[in-house]
């Protein structure tokens, strides 16, 4: 189970398990993801649950920054937005 909390400004505690995160979501990188059509917390549940499956959880940094993680993965933003409107 994934929970996000809002803890300023952009920012997000991802609780996995006992692993706490802190993911940095800035505004246009939740619009690209997103389209605003959805919340930021469940924006951020689908794209740990997209790096959980490439990565083990005690792999994951403990900071992230959402607008960085499609460097290591090129098809991030889409799988991440495929997600969103999968139904």
């Amino acid at each position: 189970m994934i929970s996000v909390t809002l803890v300023d400004a952009n920012v997000y505690e991802a609780v996995v398990g006992e692993r706490v995160h802190r993911v940095s979501m800035a505004p246009d990188c939740y619009r690209r993801l997103s389209g605003g059509a959805f919340t930021h917390e469940w924006v951020i549940v689908q794209a740990m649950r997209f790096l959980l499956e490439r990565e083990p959880g005690d792999a994951l940094p403990n900071e992230l920054d959402l607008a960085e993680v499609s460097r290591r993965w090129p098809d991030f933003d889409a799988e991440v937005e495929r997600r969103l409107t999968q139904r």
